[in-house]
């Protein structure tokens, strides 16, 4: 099939495409399209409302047709199926949808349309969660989880349920993170049901559903503290006039939180996290660019979260760096506990002749994306700024985290204390990230 014939974004400016979704009072009539640029720069008050929606692609071999501007275009099942949910029978909907709105081989649009996807979804007048078909393993969860956020006893099989659809595709994806952070307004839709965002956490939270029962779980946590302030946190601060940041929280923060999630593409678990990133990035040069091969990318991120200086091996298609430094132990984990906000609590006692010794240093951080554990070491690597708990592993050491931020303010005043110390770095650590192991 010859490629779509796409317009060309014009340059210069926040310019993007929308998708116009044609009505049709016959639901099973062929889905009927246009294109549309439009300009981010101009929005106000007064211009046209649109949706952008929140998917999983699914497998991109396997595809239906729809028509853009009377031109073949070809979909994912799962994207075919959320159009024809979202189609009206009398008016047009107005959507942005990454799959169509952005032209795919070109690296370069690419590119520059990813740095826009916080603008992109902050903009919105609401984002669209799409959870895919209804299936008999999920039948009927949505509803419970709106009967539990009005407070109605749910049965302990129809919880199975909603741990079932909780543990669909899009709970896993990387994306999702900041097109949820960015909206003003969530909707999540599986099927032919739709619930509010904030019903949807709500409900979630009144179950106390078990989320360290299954590794597909333990996400869910996070987005529902992320969906469920929609509309309440800034939308954006301006860092020029293209790219914008929701400022969520650090990158090396939000990588430590969120780096095993899934990524079709490597780079995206590094590209979907700068837009909800408070830092100035353009120095570290990790702005979006296709053209960039995933180990240097990986490598250059290693650089910035550490020191620009340390020894750094990665490798093509995997998610594995390779680190040598020089170091100290400062001591060992003697406790973890959590509580209901994504935070952990982690004590050790002071090693370090430098740095209050034998003291009982306790640390709150948040939730990491692989779990701190009992006897767990937290070094100090020379020339970094934070700490790093690893794991020893035969001749090795494992990161769990590599940039542990205290969050409470007695942990924060020992870390810039830590920082002015002059600590000896005697030890040699050869460490091991690994994005895609579990610990």
């Amino acid at each position: 099939m010859a490629s779509f014939p796409y317009s060309p974004l014009s340059p210069g400016g926040d310019n993007i495409r929308l998708l116009r979704l044609l009505p049709n009072e016959d639901e099973a009539a062929p889905l009927q399209c246009k294109l549309c640029n439009y300009s981010l720069r101009k929005s106000n008050p007064r211009t046209q409302l649109y949706e952008a929606l929140s998917y999983v692609w699914g497998n991109p071999h396997e595809t239906l047709p729809i028509y853009v501007d009377n031109d073949q275009f070809p979909v994912t099942l799962n994207l075919h199926a959320a159009l024809l949910r979202l189609r009206d029978h009398s008016l047009e909907r107005i959507i942005w949808i990454d799959a169509v709105c952005i032209n795919q081989k070109i690296l370069e649009e690419q590119g520059q349309q990813v740095q826009l996807m916080a603008k992109i979804y902050s903009n919105a007048h609401r984002v669209i969660v799409w959870l895919g078909e209804m299936a008999d393993d999920i039948d009927g969860a949505l509803e419970n989880i709106c009967l539990a956020a009005n407070r109605e006893y749910i049965e302990h099989s129809k919880k199975k349920i909603i741990l079932n659809l909780l543990q669909r595709s899009w709970f896993q994806r990387i994306w999702v993170l900041q097109e949820v952070a960015a909206a003003r307004h969530v909707v999540i839709m599986c099927g032919p049901i739709e619930i509010s965002g904030y019903a949807f956490c709500l409900g979630l939270k009144s179950l106390e559903l078990p989320y360290t029962a299954s590794p597909k779980l333990q996400s869910v946590p996070s987005l529902i503290y992320l969906i469920e302030r929609a509309g309440l946190r800034y939308k954006y601060t301006k860092r020029s006039l293209e790219r914008i940041s929701l400022e969520t929280g650090h990158l090396v923060e939000l990588v430590d939180m969120f780096h095993t999630r899934e990524a079709s593409d490597l780079r995206d678990k590094v590209y979907a996290l700068l837009g909800m990133s408070s830092d100035d990035l353009d120095k570290a040069g990790l702005q979006p660019d296709y053209s960039v091969p995933w180990s240097k990318l990986f490598r250059k991120l290693v650089k910035f979260i550490l020191y620009k200086d340390i020894s750094v091996e990665t490798f093509d298609d995997s998610q594995m760096a390779v680190i040598k430094s020089k170091g100290c132990i400062l001591g060992r984990v003697s406790s973890v506990t959590s509580d209901n906000r994504q935070n952990i609590t982690i004590t050790f006692i002071s090693k370090s002749t430098a740095w209050r010794l034998g003291e009982r240093i306790e640390w709150i951080l948040r939730a990491s994306a692989k779990y701190i554990r009992k006897g767990d070491i937290v070094c100090f690597l020379q020339k970094s700024s934070k700490p790093t708990i690893i794991r020893q592993c035969r001749d090795y050491f494992v990161i769990v985290v590599i940039a542990a931020t205290p969050l409470n303010k007695s942990g924060s005043s020992q870390l810039l204390e830590l920082s002015e110390s002059r600590v000896h770095f005697s030890r040699d650590f050869l460490l091991v990230w690994d994005w895609e192991k579990p610990l």
